[in-house]
């Protein structure tokens, strides 16, 4: 499928909140990334105080990660099989009611068993809406659609972030998970009203078309680039905050504790100003050399503003300036899988997205993470800065290439091609 083959908007009054189910899936966005973002911190929190092991701590996000992930590969079959309505209910059931189960202790089976559950809840979910978003969703909105999606995922986390831990310290860490359990809920109301679909088989296509096109040629450049974005993430999520600290004890730690912030708000603002720009040239890409350009530059800021003792507040812009190119390549990357992909295959592209996504999140905070103890905060950031390049020149030879080695095997242009060879 060519979700860009009817070019430019052509009815730019038209919105996407009239497309049926697509509210829905909004607010089911927000309540899986709602119910995330409320126990990431307060999980492992919850096990150091009660006197568990930083091992404990740690292995918690590791193993909803790890069912995340795993489950992340399996959706797409799901998807063919059942539907996304009865994918997406278990799914936002499986995020929110395992939330209650940590009621039960911070033993390690429980903290370990109902981590992965909710993982794999969420995994489902943040595949699942993607690519329901790219099924429902009129082709000359697409990106304005799928940029609303950072919206809510950044309004989710902004809130739910600090909310988490607040309500840890104010009521105890019970209230956190109980609320959790309840915004999975609401959740898995919301997705009993999406549409009533069920992506399309792969087999079909292939027999219509007589082709297959590998999903390595298909997806490789935009996932890998949003790889290297998402690395640089991980240490800047981990690390930033830490870093300001030590360049200025004085504000570091009052200015730290908003550098998140910043960074979430900059990208969610970012990726929906991506897809308003895709929509109006009725292609994606555009964007993503420069948001390349400007991740590496901001992260080096902040490498150099570290090593060189520079103002708190070039800190702040490096981080920003991150932020925001990050939200664009996220949207730019997206929109990428869905213009390669054919119909059969936008659930696996929503897959990819989400699994290089989330691996290199995972990947920076540990390998990059590593160098923190060798070269210090500023080496961390600079190698972030240095993968971000690598990233670039590979879009760049890309681009340079062309896409003749791609993408189609159901659309339009391949069949007449096919035609005009009879």
């Amino acid at each position: 499928m060519d979700v860009w083959c009817d070019g430019p908007v052509s009815n730019a009054k038209q919105s996407i909140w009239k497309v049926p189910g697509y509210t829905a899936t909004m607010v089911a966005v927000a309540a899986a990334f709602g119910a995330w973002s409320i126990l990431l911190p307060v999980v492992p929190l919850a096990v150091l105080d009660s006197g568990g092991s930083a091992t404990l701590a740690g292995a918690s996000t590791g193993a909803f990660m790890a069912a995340t992930v795993i489950t992340q590969t399996l959706t797409p079959r799901m998807l063919r099989t059942f539907g996304y309505r009865p994918v997406m209910a278990a799914a936002a059931l499986l995020l929110g009611v395992p939330a209650f189960g940590h009621l039960l202790g911070n033993a390690a089976v429980v903290v370990l068993a109902f981590s992965a559950l909710r993982g794999i809840g969420f995994g489902a979910l943040t595949v699942s809406e993607s690519a329901l978003i790219a099924e429902i969703a009129p082709s000359r909105l697409l990106g304005k659609a799928t940029g609303m999606i950072g919206v809510f995922v950044g309004f989710a986390q902004m809130v739910f972030l600090p909310a988490g831990i607040a309500m840890g310290q104010a009521w105890g860490f019970e209230t956190a998970y109980i609320t959790a359990g309840i915004i999975g809920i609401i959740g898995f109301v919301m997705c009993l009203r999406v549409p009533s679909l069920k992506a399309a088989s792969s087999s079909v296509a292939n027999r219509e078309t007589g082709a297959v096109a590998p999903m390595w040629k298909l997806f490789a450049v935009p996932a890998l680039a949003l790889t290297t974005f998402s690395m640089s993430y991980g240490v800047v999520s981990t690390f930033i905050a830490p870093a300001a600290r030590e360049l200025d004890p004085a504000t570091g730690a009052a200015v730290g504790g908003l550098l998140l912030s910043l960074v979430g708000a900059a990208t969610m603002v970012m990726r929906y100003f991506a897809g308003t720009v895709a929509d109006r040239l009725g292609k994606p890409g555009t964007l993503y050399i420069p948001a390349q350009l400007a991740a590496a530059g901001g992260v080096a800021l902040i490498a150099f503003t570290l090593a060189q003792g520079w103002s708190l507040w070039l800190l702040v812009c490096g981080a920003v300036i991150f932020g925001g190119a990050f939200g664009i390549a996220q949207n730019e990357a997206l929109l990428a899988m869905f213009d390669r992909a054919p119909r059969e295959k936008i659930s696996e592209a929503s897959a990819v997205w989400n699994i290089f996504y989330d691996a290199g999140t995972g990947l920076g905070s540990t390998v990059l993470g590593a160098l923190v103890a060798s070269t210090g905060y500023s080496g961390a950031f600079g190698a972030g800065a240095a993968i971000i390049a690598g990233g670039l020149l590979l879009t760049v030879s890309d681009t340079l290439l062309g896409r003749t080695r791609v993408s189609e095997t159901h659309d339009i242009k391949t069949r007449l091609r096919r035609l005009r060879k009879v």
